[in-house]
């Protein structure tokens, strides 16, 4: 009996010193995979090897742009959805705009970018999508971007997250939604809303070997504004988000782009910490090496890597001599952009709807009466369908002047 109950408490004491373990083994994260990282001037994938980019943008999906839908007036993403509000009235245009994010890109055009040799897609973010005005954290933004995320990593292709709205607007431009002036690096609080923004990014996506990195702003600080005061505010700003990031995410790569339509790294020094790339953006420029010299300048003076973030929007020709270019002196690219609505300078063209102008012309304003119910519901079933991957066109000849595969 006695030895029965010294089994009996034994066993007790084994639980209470185990229970507690197991739990905390329970709890605790996989072993971390391995990153891309950065060596000089360099990324390097996990295995060893260069990485050598080759992206595309997924522009238009989560941050409209007005001349991706044949607008002339209405150009940034608020102008857009309340034009688009008003052909639709409320309801009907939040379900256009659910049914548009939900297909614009979908696991087609994923498993489509891999096939034909991409190995990296460049996502463009608008922050209301993630987070509202007061800085909670939430919205749509987040299960769309877990989905591609989850397309990309089955894949194998990488992925580069780009906010291209920040709360105030960090352009000063329409692209990025603002008031028309680059108010992030004015107001305080939009400053610590998207440092806040990226520290939630950078928490939920810790250690996701799908992301090769954080594209902290798009085109900051338009060429027109105040240079004097605007450029020595960049680097501050990039150090204070890069620290949030890495406090939670701290093998990341981040990219710093340029100023002045992420043309110019004038106002930036040495780095400031390890994993830094740095991106521009270069479009119709010389495909001679003088348009890219004060770049590799930079990337020699401090020994860093470059990515071409944004280039295109041109002919076929001007694609593969500005892609060879880069090709020439190790720099990766991402071209721009991936899908658009009737045209010849994308991978995918949207098929136009019929009488697709009448509802432009209205959304910008410059017709005043209103389109036949029977125009717009055919229209926007055309448009809402034409965006699937199925239903575009591709332009195997911009895939071959990227040196990607052609047609089967």
């Amino acid at each position: 009996m006695y030895s029965r109950r010294v089994r009996f408490r034994s066993f007790l004491l084994f639980l209470l010193i185990a229970l507690p373990l197991l739990a905390t083994a329970a709890k605790a994260p996989l072993a971390a995979e391995p990153l891309v990282r950065i060596e000089g001037r360099r990324f390097v994938a996990p295995d060893g090897t260069t990485l050598s980019i080759k992206g595309i943008n997924l522009g238009n999906w989560l941050v409209p742009e007005g001349y991706m839908f044949k607008l002339k007036l209405a150009k940034s993403p608020s102008q857009i959805q309340e034009g688009f509000e008003r052909l639709l009235g409320r309801e009907r245009a939040q379900a256009f705009w659910t049914e548009f994010r939900d297909t614009y890109i979908g696991r087609d055009d994923i498993r489509f970018i891999k096939s034909v040799g991409f190995n990296t897609v460049r996502i463009p973010l608008h922050w209301r999508l993630f987070m509202d005005r007061d800085g909670k954290i939430g919205g749509d933004g987040w299960a769309l971007l877990d989905r591609v995320l989850g397309w990309v990593r089955e894949e194998g292709l990488y992925a580069i997250l780009d906010l291209h709205a920040a709360p105030g607007g960090q352009t000063g431009y329409h692209h990025d939604d603002g008031a028309g002036y680059p108010l992030m690096f004015y107001v305080p609080r939009d400053r610590r809303l998207t440092v806040r923004l990226w520290r939630a990014i950078a928490e939920r996506y810790a250690g996701n070997p799908a992301i090769l990195g954080y594209d902290l702003l798009n085109e900051p600080i338009a060429a027109f504004h105040d240079l004097a005061t605007l450029n020595p505010k960049l680097e501050p700003f990039y150090r204070d988000v890069t620290r949030a990031i890495r406090e939670v995410d701290p093998g990341r790569i981040v990219f710093l782009a340029a100023g002045q339509w992420s043309s110019r790294f004038d106002m930036l020094g040495p780095p400031f910490a390890p994993n830094l790339a740095y991106t521009y953006h270069s479009f119709w420029s010389s495909t001679d090496r003088d348009s890219i010299q004060r770049h590799l300048n930079f990337a020699a003076l401090y020994e860093v890597p470059l990515l071409l973030g944004e280039a295109g929007e041109y002919v076929d020709e001007w694609n593969e001599g500005f892609r060879r270019l880069h090709e020439r002196h190790g720099i990766g690219w991402a071209f721009w952009s991936y899908k658009n609505l009737d045209t010849t300078s994308t991978v995918i063209s949207i098929p136009r709807p019929d009488n697709w102008d009448q509802l432009a012309a209205y959304i910008d304003g410059t017709r005043s009466q209103r389109p036949s119910p029977e125009v717009i519901d055919r229209a926007i079933a055309q448009y809402l369908d034409g965006i699937r991957f199925a239903n575009g066109t591709i332009r195997w000849s911009y895939l071959k002047s990227l040196g990607l595969k052609g047609a089967p």
